[in-house]
C-alpha cells in the first residue's frame, strides 16, 4: 500500500468516525433537550391544575358551610322572587298539547358577620322549578256535555347550584383579599397536592416549593426554599375573574438534571457504548493497518537483506568454481582443496540462514520441537563461547566471564539454549564499532539463574528497545549492510526462552552500551 493511499485512508476513517460520533452526540443532545421541554410541560400543566384545585377547593368549602347554615330554610321555597319561563306546543295528530314550564325561584339571605371580616354579605339561595303538563282536546261524552280533559302532569324542583356560586363568586373573592396566605392554604395540603400532581405526570423527583407575595416570602413554603431565577417554576394562586393574583407559587426540583438523566439513562447507555464500539473498532483497524505497514516493510527489508546475504556467497562458489576450471589450478591439489573448503564453508553458511528462517516459522507456528533435559548450563555458556571465540579475537575484543551461579543446572534443550547465547553475543559483537569488549555474568535468585552479557557497543534508544524482540526487526532498515543480519536472532532468542519458562529484557543507553539479562528457572 503507497504511503498516499494509507495516508487518504486513514482520513476518510477519521472523517467518518467524527462524523458518526457527531451524528450521535447530536441525537443524545437532542433528546435531553426534548426531555427537558417535556419535564418542563408537564410541570406546568400540574402546578396549574394545583393552583386550580386549591382555589377550587376552597370557595367549595366556602359553599357548603352556607348551603348548611340554610338547609331547613331554603326547603321551603318561599316565593319571594320568581321567575318563570313557558313553552307550548300542540299535537293536532293526537289531540294533545305540551305545555313546559320553569320557574327560577330566588331567596334573599343576610349571611352572619362570623363568616366574613365585613358586617355581613347578601347570599342568594336559588331553585329551579321545572313541569311538563300533557293535557287532551275536550271532547263529548254520549249526552252531548263537554269531557274535561285528562292530563298527565310532571314535576321537578331542585338546587340551582351554578347559579348561587356565580354570584356569590365575586363576593368571596373580595372577601378572601385580606386574608393571609396560611389562613388559605396549608404547608400539608399544598404539598400533598403537588406530590400527588407531579406524580400522575411521572415526575418522582424531589421538589421545594413557596408562595410569594409580589416578590416577599410567605410562610406557605418547603423548608429552606431559596427562589432561583431560571430554575424554578411559577403558578399565580388565587387568581380573580381577571386573572390577577398577589400570590404566586414556585417550584424547584434540585435533582432535575439527575431524573432527566436517568429517565433516559437505558438509550444513553447504548448511544455511549456503540461510540465506545465505534472507537474501539476503529482504533483496532488503524492499529491493524500500521502494524501491516511495518510489517510489509520490516519484510520488505528482511528480503533485501537477505538477498545481499545470499549474494555474497553466492558469488564466492562461483569464483572458486571458475578458478577451480582454470587449467593452471585444476592440477595443483592445494589449491582446490581450499577452493572446495571455500565452496562448503560458503554453502554451509547459505544452509545456516535458511534454517534459521525455518526455525523462526516453525517457532511461530509452534511446531518446533524442543525437548527438554537436565542440563548444566555453564556447561552450555562454555559451548557457546567457543562458537564465537575466534570471532572475537579476529577482532582484537575479549569476553570476560564471571561464574557466580552456585546452582546452574536447568531443565533445557543444549541445543537450543546453546543458539541463544551464540544469538547474544554475535549481537553485542556485531554492534560494537570498536574492538568487541564484552562482559558475561551468571548469579542465582531463589528460584532461578539469571545471565548478564553487557557490551561497550553503540546502544540503542528506548524505541529500539521495545521492538528489539520482534521479528524481522532491525535498528537500521533498507538496504544498508554496514552491520548484517536479517532480524530474526533476538526473535529466535525471545521464543527459546519463553519456551524454557523464562524471561529475556533489555538495558542500554544510546552510546553507552546493551546489558541483555536472561532468566531461567532451575531446577
Amino acid at each position: 500500500m503507497g504511503k498516499r493511499i494509507f495516508v487518504l485512508l486513514i482520513i476518510l476513517m477519521s472523517i467518518a468516525l467524527i462524523g458518526i460520533i457527531s451524528v450521535q452526540v447530536f441525537w443524545i443532545k437532542n433528546t435531553i433537550q426534548i426531555t427537558e421541554e417535556q419535564f418542563t410541560s408537564n410541570v406546568r400543566f400540574a402546578l396549574a391544575k394545583v393552583s386550580e384545585d386549591i382555589k377550587e377547593n376552597e370557595f367549595n368549602e366556602f359553599y357548603i358551610d352556607i348551603v348548611e347554615r340554610f338547609r331547613d330554610e331554603g326547603n321551603k321555597l318561599k316565593y319571594s322572587d320568581v321567575k318563570k319561563y313557558i313553552y307550548e306546543k300542540i299535537d293536532t295528530t293526537n289531540n294533545e298539547r305540551f305545555t313546559y314550564s320553569q320557574s327560577i325561584i330566588e331567596e334573599n339571605y343576610k349571611v352572619p358577620t362570623e363568616f366574613f371580616e365585613n358586617d355581613s354579605i347578601d347570599f342568594k339561595e336559588i331553585f329551579r322549578k321545572e313541569e311538563i303538563v300533557v293535557v287532551k282536546d275536550q271532547s263529548l261524552d254520549n249526552q252531548g256535555n263537554d269531557i274535561t280533559p285528562p292530563e298527565e302532569r310532571y314535576v321537578k324542583i331542585g338546587r340551582f347550584e351554578g347559579a348561587e356560586k356565580a354570584q356569590l363568586e365575586r363576593v368571596f373573592e373580595i372577601s378572601r383579599t385580606k386574608l393571609p396566605i396560611h389562613k388559605r392554604v396549608s404547608n400539608r395540603e399544598l404539598s400533598m397536592r403537588l406530590d400527588r400532581e407531579l406524580k400522575g405526570k411521572g415526575i418522582t423527583t424531589n421538589f421545594k416549593y413557596g408562595i410569594y407575595s409580589n416578590g416577599l416570602a410567605t410562610q406557605v413554603k418547603s423548608g429552606y426554599f431559596r427562589k432561583v431565577t431560571g430554575k424554578s417554576y411559577m403558578v399565580p394562586m388565587f387568581t380573580d375573574s381577571e386573572g390577577n393574583s398577589n400570590f404566586q407559587l414556585f417550584v424547584t426540583f434540585p435533582e432535575k438534571k439527575n431524573f432527566i438523566l436517568s429517565s433516559i439513562s437505558e438509550i444513553l447507555i447504548l448511544s455511549v457504548f456503540f461510540i465506545f464500539i465505534i472507537i474501539l473498532a476503529f482504533g483496532t483497524a488503524l492499529y491493524q493497518l500500521i502494524k501491516q505497514k511495518q510489517i510489509s516493510e520490516i519484510k520488505t527489508d528482511f528480503i533485501n537483506n537477505m538477498t545481499h546475504e545470499f549474494k555474497t556467497p553466492i558469488a564466492t562458489i562461483n569464483l572458486a568454481l571458475d578458478a577451480i576450471k582454470n587449467p593452471k589450478i585444476i592440477d595443483d591439489k592445494e589449491k582446490v582443496l581450499r577452493y572446495v573448503k571455500m565452496i562448503r564453508d560458503e554453502n554451509k553458511r547459505m544452509h545456516g540462514q535458511v534454517e534459521n528462517v525455518l526455525r523462526i516459522s516453525k517457532l511461530e507456528k509452534n511446531q518446533l520441537d524442543v525437548k527438554k533435559e537436565r542440563v548444566d548450563l555453564e556447561d552450555i555458556i562454555h559451548d557457546a563461547l567457543s562458537h564465537v571465540d575466534l570471532i572475537i579475537k579476529d577482532k582484537g575484543g575479549y569476553i570476560k566471564t564471571n561464574f557466580n551461579a552456585k546452582n546452574t543446572e536447568i531443565l533445557g534443550n543444549q541445543f537450543h539454549l546453546t543458539n541463544v547465547i551464540v544469538n547474544v553475543l554475535d549481537n553485542a559483537i556485531k554492534y560494537s564499532e570498536d574492538a568487541p569488549k564484552i562482559e558475561l555474568n551468571t548469579d542465582n535468585t531463589a528460584k532461578y539463574i539469571l545471565i548478564e552479557i553487557a557490551d561497550k557497543g553503540i546502544g540503542m534508544s528506548k524505541t529500539v528497545q521495545k521492538n528489539i524482540f520482534k521479528k524481522f526487526y532491525r535498528e537500521e532498515r533498507g538496504n544498508i549492510h554496514n552491520v548484517k543480519g536479517h532480524g530474526l536472532g533476538l526473535s529466535y532468542v525471545k521464543k527459546i526462552v519463553e519456551i524454557h519458562q523464562g524471561d529475556v529484557y533489555v538495558e542500554s543507553e544510546k552510546g553507552e552500551g546493551s546489558t541483555f539479562t536472561i532468566k531461567l528457572p532451575l531446577i
